[in-house]
C-alpha cells in the first residue's frame, strides 16, 4: 500500500470515529446545559465559591463572571511560578521569571498556551499539575460556557438572560471535560505514555553516558490539553516527544480528542434551538473548510517543491519518523484550525506553502472545528455576518433563527471579527518596526517574517503553537504575546455576550416565503465562501510577505 493510501485511510478512520462520538456527545452535552439538577460535588464547589446556580445572568453579569473568574486565574497561576522554588516537588527548579511567569500565566488562563520555555526544565510537578494542569480543564470550560450562552441567545426570546456561568463552567468541567479526559489518559498509559510523580531518571547510553531522564504527569495533563484544544506540552518537543505520543495510533487517538467536542457542539447548538439540520449546516461548513485543508496541506508536503527536498525524495525536515508525512500534516491541520497549537513537527520546516496554510488556518478563526466553544461562537458569529451579506444581496432584511440581524447585531459582528487581526496584525507591525524584536528571528527575509507573525497570529488566536526558530524567550515577545493572547481572548468574548443579549431580547419573526433557509446546503456553502473571503481580504498583504514569497522565490 502506498504512502499516500494509507494517509487517506487514516483520514477515512477519523472521519468515522468522529461520526460514531458526533451524536451521543452533542446529545448529552445538550442534556448537560438543559438539565435543572446539580451533582452533590457540584453544589459543595458553588458553596466554596459562594455561588447561586439557578440564578439566571444577564449578558454584562455573565461577562463579569468570565472575567472575574479568569483574572483571578491569571493571578494565582503567576504567583504559583513565582515561588515554585518553595513548593514540593519542584524537582530543585528555580522559581520562573517575571516576565515569563506572566506570559505563561495569561497564555493557560486564555486557553492559548503559548510556551516560550522547555517544560520539562522549568516547571516541577506542582506547577505542570496544579497550576498548568488545572488550567487545561477550566479554560476550555469558560470557552464552551461562553459558546453556550450565545446559543441560548437564539434559542431564547423576549429575554436577556443567559444562564449562570458558574453552573456552565462547573457543568462543563466535572461532567464532560473531567470523565472524557480521564479515559483518554488511561489509552493514553496504556499506549506508552508515562504517568508517575517522580525524580528525575539517570540513565546510562549506549555509549556509557550518563543521561538525566525526565518524569511526570504526562498522560493526564495530555489527554486535556488535546480534549480541551490547549495544547501546551509537558516536554518542550510537545506532541513529537515518545513520552507524550508513543506510537501512530496515539497520533491518531490525540488528533480525535482535538476534534471531537468542537464538532459535537454542532449537535449541541442544533439540539439546543430546537433544529438538529440547523447543527448539520454548521457542521458541512466546519467540515468542509477541514477538509479541504487537510488535502491541500498533504497535497503541498508531497509535492515537496524545491531543489533540496527533490534531491531527499520527501519533505521529513523537523517531521517524526514514527509518523511521517501524512500524519504530520493531518496534525497541523487540525491543530492550527482549532485552537489547540499542539504539534507533532515542527512548522517552520514544513514546505513554504505548507507554512502559509498553518498561518492560515489560524488566520481564519480558529473556526472549523475551531476551539472548545470558541469554535462554535466564532462560526456562529461567521453565520451572522454570511446571512447579513445574503440579505443585502435581495435586498431583504437578514434573519438567522427567526432573529432579526439589525444594525446592533451587525456591529457586533463586526468589532469580533476585526479584533483578533487587529491584534495580531498591529503586533507584528511594531515587532518588525522596532530594532530589537527582529533579531529574535532565526531565518532572514520572508521566512524571519513569517516567523513573527506567525508568533502574533498564534497568540491573538489563542492557539499557541510555534512556527519555530523565534527566540520567543525575551522580556519583549513574553510581554507583547501575552497581552495580544489576553486581548484576543476577552475582547471577542465581549461581542459575543453582547450580541447574545441583543437576540435574546427579541421576538422571534416567522419564517416568510423571502426568507434564507439556513439548514440548507447553500447556505453552508455561502458561509464557507464568507469566511474564505473575509479572511483574504484581511491578510492576504501579510500573507504575500511571508509564505507566498517564500513559496515563490
Amino acid at each position: 500500500m502506498s504512502s499516500i493510501s494509507a494517509d487517506a485511510l487514516q483520514v477515512l478512520a477519523l472521519i468515522v470515529a468522529l461520526a460514531l462520538a458526533y451524536r451521543p456527545l452533542g446529545d448529552y452535552m445538550a442534556a448537560v446545559y438543559s438539565s435543572k439538577k446539580h451533582l452533590r460535588a457540584e453544589r459543595w464547589i458553588y458553596r466554596c465559591v459562594g455561588a447561586d446556580p439557578d440564578r439566571e445572568m444577564r449578558w454584562p453579569a455573565y461577562l463579569r463572571g468570565v472575567l472575574a473568574f479568569s483574572l483571578v486565574s491569571v493571578l494565582f497561576l503567576y504567583l504559583l511560578q513565582r515561588v515554585q522554588n518553595h513548593l514540593p516537588g519542584s524537582l530543585g527548579f528555580a522559581a520562573v521569571t517575571p516576565q515569563q511567569a506572566f506570559n505563561t500565566a495569561a497564555s493557560f488562563v486564555t486557553n492559548t498556551n503559548w510556551q516560550s520555555y522547555s517544560g520539562e526544565s522549568t516547571m516541577g510537578h506542582v506547577v505542570q499539575t496544579g497550576g498548568l494542569a488545572v488550567q487545561n480543564f477550566v479554560s476550555a470550560a469558560v470557552g464552551i460556557a461562553v459558546a453556550i450562552a450565545l446559543v441560548r441567545g437564539f434559542a431564547r426570546s423576549r429575554t436577556g438572560e443567559l444562564g449562570n456561568f458558574w453552573a456552565d463552567l462547573v457543568r462543563t468541567t466535572v461532567r464532560i471535560l473531567l470523565p472524557l479526559a480521564f479515559l483518554a489518559a488511561i489509552v493514553l498509559v496504556a499506549c506508552g505514555a508515562i504517568e508517575n510523580f517522580g525524580n528525575w531518571h539517570d540513565v546510562t547510553t549506549l555509549s556509557g553516558a550518563h543521561q538525566g531522564m525526565p518524569v511526570g504527569g504526562v498522560a493526564s495533563q495530555e489527554s486535556i490539553k488535546e480534549l480541551g484544544t490547549n495544547g501546551g506540552g509537558f516536554f518542550n518537543a510537545n506532541s513529537a516527544h515518545p513520552f507524550e505520543n508513543p506510537t501512530a495510533f496515539t497520533n491518531l487517538f490525540e488528533i480525535f480528542l482535538i476534534l471531537v467536542i468542537p464538532f459535537s457542539l454542532t449537535r449541541t447548538f442544533g439540539r439546543m434551538v430546537g433544529s438538529i439540520k440547523q447543527g448539520y449546516a454548521i457542521l458541512a461548513a466546519m467540515g468542509v473548510i477541514w477538509l479541504g485543508f487537510v488535502v491541500l496541506m498533504s497535497w503541498t508536503e508531497y509535492a515537496h517543491p524545491g531543489a533540496a527536498l527533490q534531491a531527499a525524495h520527501a519533505a521529513m525536515e523537523g517531521k517524526e519518523q514514527r509518523f511521517g508525512v501524512g500524519s504530520s500534516s493531518l496534525f497541523a491541520t487540525s491543530t492550527t484550525l482549532t485552537s489547540t497549537g499542539a504539534v507533532d513537527a515542527f512548522h517552520s520546516s514544513f514546505t513554504a506553502f505548507g507554512g502559509g496554510l498553518t498561518l492560515l488556518s489560524m488566520m481564519l478563526g480558529e473556526i472549523a472545528p475551531g476551539g472548545t466553544g470558541s469554535g462554535l461562537y466564532g462560526m456562529l458569529i461567521m453565520a451572522v455576518i454570511a446571512v447579513f451579506i445574503a440579505g443585502l444581496m435581495v435586498g431583504r432584511t437578514p434573519e438567522y433563527l427567526g432573529k432579526k440581524i439589525g444594525g446592533r447585531e451587525i456591529k457586533f459582528a463586526a468589532c469580533y471579527i476585526l479584533i483578533t487581526p487587529a491584534v495580531a496584525l498591529v503586533f507584528t507591525a511594531i515587532a518588525m518596526a522596532l530594532p530589537t524584536p527582529i533579531h529574535s528571528a532565526l531565518n532572514p527575509g520572508a521566512h524571519g517574517f513569517s516567523e513573527v507573525l506567525y508568533a502574533y497570529t498564534s497568540a491573538a488566536n489563542n492557539n499557541g503553537s510555534a512556527f519555530a526558530g523565534l527566540n520567543a524567550n525575551t522580556d519583549w515577545y513574553n510581554t507583547t504575546t501575552g497581552i495580544a493572547t489576553l486581548l484576543g481572548r476577552f475582547l471577542p468574548m465581549v461581542f459575543v455576550l453582547a450580541l447574545a443579549g441583543s437576540l435574546g431580547r427579541q421576538q422571534p419573526v416567522p419564517a416568510g416565503a423571502g426568507t434564507l433557509r439556513t439548514e440548507k446546503p447553500l447556505f453552508a456553502a455561502l458561509l464557507v465562501g464568507a469566511v474564505l473571503i473575509i479572511t483574504g481580504l484581511t491578510y492576504f498583504p501579510a500573507l504575500a510577505l511571508g509564505p507566498i514569497a517564500e513559496g515563490l522565490s
